[in-house]
């Protein structure tokens, strides 16, 4: 099975929260509500001046892909 890169979740505990899970390595939850982060896996082989210039474009990129999910949703 080939997977998305990123996913959309909710969750009716946390009503005010929209997550995206980000599915490529390194793989993470992202909480568009406040931007904070959790990582599923250690990401080993970045040094953290790499893993911080990689997630700065992951973010961005995880804004956009919401963006995108809203503008196809409110057309359906």
């Amino acid at each position: 099975m080939e997977l998305p890169k990123f996913v959309l979740a909710d969750n009716t505990d946390f009503p005010e929260d929209i997550f995206i899970i980000h599915l490529d390595y390194p793989r993470f939850i992202i909480n568009l509500k406040d931007d904070e982060v959790e990582f599923l896996e250690e990401p080993e082989d970045l040094d953290e001046n790499e893993l911080n210039a990689e997630m700065e474009g992951l973010i961005v990129a995880a804004g956009e892909f919401y963006d995108r999910e809203m503008e196809r949703y409110e057309k359906n």
